[in-house]
């Protein structure tokens, strides 16, 4: 798929061990400044909101600067950050407080950095290639953020509460290095002089207003984060107290979930080839809406088990997917941006839908959130059923799609 695919590639995988690493040294940093719930709930917040406050503005960003310089000023900065919580660490001055704000800071570069980079795979690749150059990516994801690097991570926080951050700076470092090495033209994909980013955020959504397969695409993807994130915001405690299985068989539920991923993304290219795109795509939203019904029936921690690994298969085999179906209809210019109002979508999704999750367990039990998922995600599907094939092939409408945008601007104007 070409040199410069390799690098993008390298540094995803480079990156993704850092950020796993971080992801389990992460609350053992915090859990070993503070045992306030308030601050440590306020960490986990601290993980979303930027991409919340500060999502569409990186996706504009993407559309009028040169990507590959934007991806490569974040990732220093994201490294730059990390090492000054190294050298508090090191020096004896670490803080609850500097750690809260670390985060946030890391945060924010890390929404300009990934919703940058996602711009880079369409700029490298033809359009039928993204469906298996996602599903690489995605695979790097899996192995290094979701399996490798939490056990080294926790692993290197017990030998010291430093060592973990220095590596995860290392490799953000080494990521900066090798996206400079890919060949992308330089410059801005299209001519800024005449906008701002206010203005382009608007085109962006004028674009995915006019464009409805896209538009609703975003949509059921907001729509299945909030069901999603309603039955998963309470796993830990469905898993302790209704399926009984100890934390280690909490770790087991997880693990699972991306050993299926890793199934679903190594047989990707085999599917697509082979599976019409919009078959492939009811086939993942409706096994969504079993996997919620079966979590929601099942008692026993061991189908909890075989359920995820079937939910991680399929999962990231719609991500992977959805992302390319979107990425082969959106022009190169708009890419940042309906790429950023998903990923804002998602986000939103996640937290409406784990706010929701708490307070239906707290009414009604713990296995109520997964009823509450099976039946939203079933009356979600049932409204997109027929509109799916439309969405599957949406670079079919593409120039439709970013002619109403275009038109819409100048009316504007």
């Amino acid at each position: 798929m070409g040199r410069s695919f390799r690098w993008l590639l390298g540094s995803s995988w480079v990156s993704n061990i850092g950020d796993g690493i971080a992801l389990a040294a992460g609350p053992l940093l915090v859990a070993s400044q503070t045992r306030n719930a308030v601050l440590v709930a306020l960490a986990a917040l601290l993980q979303r909101l930027p991409w919340l406050v500060f999502g569409l503005w990186a996706g504009a960003i993407a559309d009028r600067l040169d990507r590959r310089v934007v991806v490569m000023v974040a990732d220093l900065l994201r490294a730059v950050v990390v090492g000054v919580l190294c050298l508090a660490i090191v020096t004896g001055r670490v803080s609850i407080a500097l750690v809260l704000v670390t985060m946030f800071v890391y945060g924010v570069a890390e929404v300009f950095a990934d919703t940058t980079s996602s711009t880079l795979l369409p700029m490298l690749v033809p359009k039928d290639d993204l469906g298996i150059g996602n599903a690489r990516l995605q695979a790097g994801y899996l192995t290094m953020n979701q399996l490798v690097g939490p056990p080294v991570g926790a692993f290197l926080f017990a030998a010291g509460m430093a060592w973990p951050f220095v590596v995860q700076a290392v490799c953000v470092a080494l990521g900066v290095l090798l996206v400079s090495r890919i060949a992308t033209p330089r410059g801005a994909v299209r001519d800024t002089s005449a906008t701002h980013v206010r203005r382009d955020i608007a085109d962006g959504l004028r674009w995915i207003r006019g464009h409805a397969p896209v538009r609703t695409l975003a949509l059921v993807i907001l729509a299945f984060n909030v069901t999603w994130g309603a039955a998963w915001s309470v796993l830990v405690l469905y898993s302790l107290e209704h399926l009984h299985m100890g934390e280690v068989g909490f770790g087991l539920l997880t693990t699972a979930a991306a050993l299926g991923g890793l199934v679903g993304t190594g047989g990707y290219g085999w599917l697509e080839r082979r599976v019409p795109l919009a078959a492939l795509m009811r086939a993942c939203l409706l096994l969504e809406v079993v996997t919620h019904l079966a979590l929601a029936l099942t008692t026993t921690g061991w189908v909890a088990i075989v359920i995820m690994v079937v939910f991680g298969a399929y999962a990231f085999v719609w991500g992977t997917l959805s992302q390319a179906v979107r990425q082969r209809a959106v022009p190169k210019e708009f890419q940042g941006r309906v790429g950023s109002v998903y990923l804002v979508g998602l986000f939103l999704g996640l937290v409406v839908g784990q706010g929701l999750g708490g307070v239906i367990a707290e009414r009604w039990g713990l296995t109520a959130p997964f009823w509450f998922a099976f039946a939203g995600s079933a009356v979600t599907l049932a409204l997109v059923w027929r509109q799916l094939a439309h969405i599957a092939h949406a670079d079919a409408d593409s120039g439709a799609g970013a002619d109403s945008g275009a038109d819409a601007g100048a009316v504007e104007a």
